[in-house]
């Protein structure tokens, strides 16, 4: 055995001297008494298959080819990790008390806001949202939102729907992306920034009239440049409150029925907007506008004192658009937020009470806020107070009555830590009432708390 290794050896190194390659002599397996006749077998198969190697590279070099380089050593794919190491979990709560003001009215309603306002208010959980987020993939990220404290009718409680969507990203820098599912129709400031971070306890009117909950199901295009998308984060993480990345400029395509609704018609409505945060000094100004068109289908009934209500166009279908206008100076410490919005929708007649007709609308709101960091042992105290005025219908009402709001809220709201707010409201108001559709006056002292994790 020994012998035909060591010719195996000499044959390799005659070989390759043959060809003209230097090769360093193989090192001679020495004999040992400890060597079983099945180990030296091994050694000479071990041989012979480097035999056979090697007379294959002399081969290719007598021929002028280099060797064909080694198979490249394939890692194993790693396995997915699991699912709480892609998604990220995070919420808020709040909680409020409402109680009659100096003027008390128990028909001063809001069923578009606070279902607690009216007869004699009361403890309500506003809102207990869960979010479930995170990147499943480098281009794609998702967003899924419950809410465990809707209402419907007069059952409080009820869990539904918010977001569910998945954004698609076109570029490495995630600059270009497309949204699809049910979120946020991009029209408005307020309407896109988060209740988390409004300083208002509701939103106002008169944009939030076009987009009940702010949200529809369908496709949106953003896009803002990496550093744009770093300010719009840095205006929400930093406490300055910010309506989150919406994108420089919005397109998309929407069924225009509302959340968690059917599409009633065959055309849906089309939205766009743009917006851009300039720094100003030290502070950062925002301006932006945008509009949608579209057809809306109401609901035709009865009037609250029986009257049939009678629609002006077939299949109840009307065509509705709007356009509006934003300016936002981040407070630093002074802020301001001012929106106003101009359209045309289908409402209750004025002068014929009993015809539902295209009509024009008009509102908006100003809001002056004042951000004092590290004072009253919170980590921040912010005084405001903001007015609003509506004149339009509202098209997720049966009749899409005539609604008219006049409203003064003057707050404060105590950032004791980033886990923990509260706020203090009074509010003066006069608003229609969305079950009477009369005017009705009234104050209401309001507190909430909320909870952020």
């Amino acid at each position: 055995m020994l012998s035909a290794t060591l010719i195996v050896s000499m044959f390799l190194a005659s070989s390759a001297e043959d060809a003209g390659v230097p090769v360093a002599a193989p090192p001679l397996l020495a004999p040992s008494d400890a060597m079983t006749d099945a180990e030296l077998r091994a050694r000479l198969m071990q041989a012979l298959d480097m035999l056979s190697r090697h007379e294959a590279e002399i081969s290719e070099l007598k021929k002028g080819k280099p060797p064909s380089p080694p198979a490249p050593v394939i890692a194993p794919r790693a396995e997915p990790g699991p699912w709480y190491e892609k998604l990220k979990i995070r919420g808020y709560t709040q909680i409020r008390y409402n109680f009659p003001g100096a003027v008390y009215n128990d028909k001063l309603i809001n069923e578009q806001g606070d279902r607690s306002l009216g007869g004699n208010g009361g403890f309500l959980i506003r809102r207990a949202r869960v979010i479930l987020y995170g990147d499943v993939h480098p281009r794609v990220s998702v967003y899924l939102q419950p809410d465990f404290a809707s209402v419907i009718g007069e059952q409080l409680g009820v869990t539904i729907l918010r977001d569910w969507y998945a954004d698609i990203f076109l570029d490495d820098k995630k600059e270009f992306r497309f949204r699809v599912g049910q979120s946020k129709v991009p029209f408005g400031f307020e309407n896109m920034q988060s209740s988390q971070n409004r300083l208002p306890l509701d939103r106002n009117d008169a944009l939030n009239s076009a987009v009940k909950d702010e949200r529809d199901l369908g496709v949106f295009f953003y896009w803002a440049p990496e550093e744009i998308r770093a300010r719009f984060k840095y205006l929400v993480d930093s406490g300055l409150k910010g309506s989150g990345d919406y994108g420089v400029f919005a397109l998309g395509v929407y069924n225009g029925q509302t959340a968690n609704k059917l599409e009633l018609n065959k055309f849906p409505h089309v939205v766009a907007r743009a917006t851009y945060p300039f720094l100003l000094g030290n502070q950062i100004l925002e301006l932006g506008g945008g509009g949608f068109l579209g057809q809306a289908t109401i609901a035709v009934g009865n009037l609250p004192d029986g009257t049939k209500a009678v629609s002006a166009v077939a299949n109840n279908t009307f065509v509705e658009a709007r356009g509006h206008v934003t300016a936002v100076l981040y407070p630093k410490p002074f802020g301001f937020l001012f929106e106003y919005n101009v359209g045309v929708g289908p409402r209750l007649g004025t002068d014929n009470p009993t015809l539902v007709n295209s009509h024009w609308l008009w509102g908006g709101y100003l809001t002056l806020m004042l951000k004092l960091d590290e004072v009253l042992g919170a980590q921040a105290v912010i005084p405001y107070v903001r007015g609003q005025l509506y004149d339009g219908g509202k098209k997720f009402m049966t009749n899409s009555p005539y609604y008219r709001v006049r409203e003064v809220e003057l707050g404060l709201e105590w950032q004791f830590s980033r886990s923990f707010e509260l706020v203090l409201a009074y509010m003066i108001s006069e608003r229609t009432n969305d079950k009477l559709y009369t005017p009705q006056y009234g104050h209401w002292t309001r507190v909430q708390a909320q909870v952020n994790f």
